[in-house]
């Protein structure tokens, strides 16, 4: 079952929110009710809110009762707006929007019918060239895993951060259908424990030996020679390599460059995002205050205390080993490197 799909004329998402405890599906039928189930991390996961948006968009085009393909496109318009600032970091959700408002602005449709029917198909490639590319990303970056390694894991980058096979853990996923026995250890990833509820739920469907590890621990186990690789996934990725993603990353990349240990974003080319230089540039989403306090509805601390919740850090391009993409694996100079994965030439 893929992560994200268009079914039945309605946008299908697993409920990532219910994970461990129960598979369920969520529908929508609303290009509002996605962009809230984007925000409210119904779907997450850079990939999957690139595929979500595109099927919102698609969906908006349903909705819409315009008479002609120039009414149509303003009401797109404004769902295209509605849809990006569901979540600002990932910027595959904005990249997907963008690239199905491209196709509705280029006036070449006879009737609304035709654009609506574009637009779908053009949400639904995307879904699948997702796929696809999970899954030559997987096979480029099992080419860094050994047999026997121990990998450590932030957040969650698999089958449910994509519309299907994963990024980081993709990788971990084709190393281990490859024959290597590996070892994952999964940071749990406060607040929303990303890590120790789904990175763990799904290598338990794989197979996949793993440990959850409190956020606080990875140091630790890269102090004691435990840790081989470490492999985490990216919300968006500046023109220079700098790598923003789930907040603790950074603090990782410091601690596996103090102890000599190789770290790796396993990303596609649609995150990354050129038009910016640096990180500095990334906006940062900062989530509710109550994720921290009162994680899914339970206090841990008295309703007036203060909490800060960023979503992202960024890391600096000095702390990445490489970048794996579907086009291979990005080294530094990542200026040069990455510019050429973007244009679709091998790395």
């Amino acid at each position: 079952m893929r992560t994200v799909d268009w079914v039945d004329g309605r946008v299908q998402m697993i409920d990532q929110k219910q994970i461990p405890w129960k598979l369920e599906i969520a529908y929508f039928d609303d290009y509002k009710a996605v962009a809230a189930g984007i925000t409210d991390m119904t779907v997450r996961g850079a990939p999957a809110i690139g595929a979500a948006a595109a099927f919102g968009l698609a969906l908006a085009a349903q909705q819409s009762e315009a008479q002609s393909v120039a009414a149509l496109v303003e009401d797109l318009a404004q769902a295209a707006e509605v849809l990006k600032a569901a979540r600002p970091t990932a910027v595959n959700l904005a990249w997907a929007v963008d690239k199905l408002m491209a196709l509705a602005q280029e006036g070449s449709f006879a009737d609304v019918d035709a654009l609506r029917a574009a637009l779908l198909d053009a949400a639904k490639q995307i879904a699948d060239d997702d796929v696809e590319i999970n899954r030559r990303m997987g096979a480029n970056g099992a080419t860094l895993i050994e047999d026997g390694f121990t990998i450590l894991h932030h957040c969650n980058t698999g089958a449910l951060a994509t519309v299907d096979y994963g990024t980081a853990l993709g990788v971990v996923r084709a190393a281990f259908e490859q024959g290597k026995k590996i070892h994952v250890l999964l940071d749990e990833t406060r607040p929303r424990l990303q890590g120790a509820r789904l990175s763990a739920w799904e290598l338990e469907q794989l197979g996949v030996s793993y440990d959850i590890l409190p956020d606080t621990a990875a140091g630790y186990y890269m102090q004691k020679g435990e840790i081989d690789i470490v492999l985490v996934g990216a919300d968006r990725i500046a023109a220079n390599g700098d790598v923003a993603n789930k907040i603790g990353t950074y603090q990782i990349a410091v601690l596996a460059k103090e102890n000599g240990i190789p770290f790796y974003t396993v990303a596609p080319t649609s995150t990354i995002d050129l038009s910016l230089s640096s990180g500095a540039e990334i906006p940062i989403e900062q989530r509710d205050p109550a994720e921290v306090t009162t994680p899914y509805g339970n206090p841990i601390v008295p309703p007036h205390f203060k909490a800060r919740n960023p979503a992202f850090d960024v890391t600096p391009n000095r702390y990445v080993s490489g970048i794996v993409t579907e086009n291979g694996i990005a080294r530094p100079p990542y200026v040069d490197s990455l510019k050429r994965a973007v244009a679709g030439e091998k790395v």
